[in-house]
């Protein structure tokens, strides 16, 4: 090891004596070169053993400078995360033009798309057109009869149902003060600028057409102390016949609801097919927001945490659970026994008994008790109130009817069994599945 050393302050003795240079060269240009009064002993190589010590000392700087990967748990979950915090990045960026699945060709889905049906005009429109399309048909109303389209323009548009509530309990006020003091001219006059009006009852779209509905007229009226007039709404009195009117819309706008669109199943009967499992459906049913996206990428990071910890059964069924719960409809399929199969579109969130009750509405016996057995065997029971997308049965599902086996031995015994178990009219439209 000594000479090993050795040999390395003579290298360096050797690099520090300075530039060397070319014996044709100027040496005119060049520095002096300070002569050495002394013979320079020969550079001897260095032992075995020195070399092995070098090359281990070289292999421990460069472990310094490249150090090794930390195969921790920790480790490795932090470097998932970071690259998650990527893609999430990325995501945000592609939002906009990722929010949707790609369309597929409509011949080869299962259903052309999810539609609705408008309570008020009976017009089939398409989920991204209900909440444009019900407004409409609500502001046409406010010309034929202005009470209840101003009803239902409070509980529609304004989407803070508690907002709404209290705006409701304060306009209530106001009429039942009229009601129990028809005389009393102060309770026939609203200060618009009055906080109370303004936080409550103006902030609601559809209040000042409320009023206006029960009589209330804007006017300019002076106040006492200020030189300024200020803009009130007053009701001039009223003979008995209008204050119970105005009672009874009271109560209208009291029970209330929103006016919502409703599903449209699209009922569709099929021949019986080897394809019944297969579906193919539209970008409807995975529509995803930028929000719903930060979701997604929320619930993978999760994921990973989970990975690395112990989980029961009951934290496993969870997670399915909240997986399942990203799918906003489902497209179930009946087989019956005749090997007919039923189609219909559902929310995800509704309940086993709209299943059974459109699937009664849809046979031409639907007095017949039956069953639906899930895949896996699972048989449904009506009076459960549990969810679809909580049965397995999300984004889409085959199941399959059972007749009740005491009924069907009545019916067989009478000599009494109808061919078609569908209504005529979905057998005339019934199709193929390709």
């Amino acid at each position: 090891m000594k000479k090993f050393f050795d040999d390395i302050k003579k290298e360096f003795k050797f690099k520090s004596a300075g530039p060397g240079k070319k014996l044709t060269g100027d040496s005119s240009s060049k520095a002096p070169v300070v002569q050495n009064s002394g013979h320079a002993k020969p550079r001897q190589v260095p032992t075995e053993g020195a070399q092995r010590a070098g090359a281990a000392a070289l292999a421990r700087i460069e472990q310094q400078q490249h150090p090794r990967p930390h195969s921790s748990h920790s480790a490795i979950r932090n470097q998932v995360r970071k690259e998650l915090e990527a893609e999430a990045a990325e995501a945000r960026q592609m939002a906009p033009e990722c929010s949707r699945v790609p369309a597929k060709d409509l011949a080869c889905l299962s259903v052309s798309g999810v539609y609705f049906i408008c309570p008020l005009t009976g017009a089939t429109i398409t989920k991204n057109e209900k909440e444009a399309h019900i407004k409409e048909a609500i502001l046409k109303q406010l010309v034929e009869d202005p009470l209840e389209a101003s009803i239902m323009m409070i509980h529609t548009f304004n989407k803070d149902r508690e907002k709404v509530k209290a705006g409701v309990d304060i306009i209530s006020k106001y009429i039942d003060n009229i009601l129990n003091n028809p005389s009393e001219e102060k309770y026939r006059k609203i200060k618009l600028s009055n906080k109370v009006f303004q936080d409550k009852v103006s902030a609601l779209e559809g209040s000042r057409e409320f009023l206006q509905a029960l009589g209330f007229e804007s006017t300019t009226l002076p106040v006492d102390g200020q030189e300024d007039a200020e803009e009130f709404l007053r009701l001039e009195e009223q003979d008995p016949r209008v204050l119970e009117l105005m009672r009874e819309g009271r109560d209208r706008l009291q029970s209330g609801e929103p006016i919502r669109a409703q599903l449209d199943r699209q009922p569709q009967a099929f021949r019986p097919s080897p394809h019944a499992t297969h579906f193919e459906l539209p970008s409807d049913f995975y529509n995803l927001t930028a929000e719903e996206l930060k979701r997604e990428q929320q619930l993978r990071t999760e994921a990973v945490e989970r990975s690395t910890m112990l989980r029961t059964r009951a934290m496993r069924e969870q997670d399915q659970q909240r997986e399942r719960k990203k799918y906003n409809y489902a497209l179930l399929r009946v087989r019956l026994p005749d090997g007919m199969l039923l189609q219909g579109t559902f929310l995800a969130r509704e309940r086993v008994a709209a299943l059974f009750q459109f699937v009664r509405e849809s046979l031409a016996d639907g007095w017949q008790p039956f069953e639906l057995v899930a895949p896996g065997g699972h048989r449904l029971k009506e009076e459960e109130e549990v969810a679809l997308n909580e049965c397995s049965l999300v984004p889409s599902a085959l199941l399959s009817l059972s007749w009740d086996t005491t009924v069907q031995t009545d019916i067989s015994a009478a000599g009494g069994q109808d061919v078609l178990l569908l209504k005529p009219e979905l057998v005339e439209s019934i199709q193929t599945i390709s």
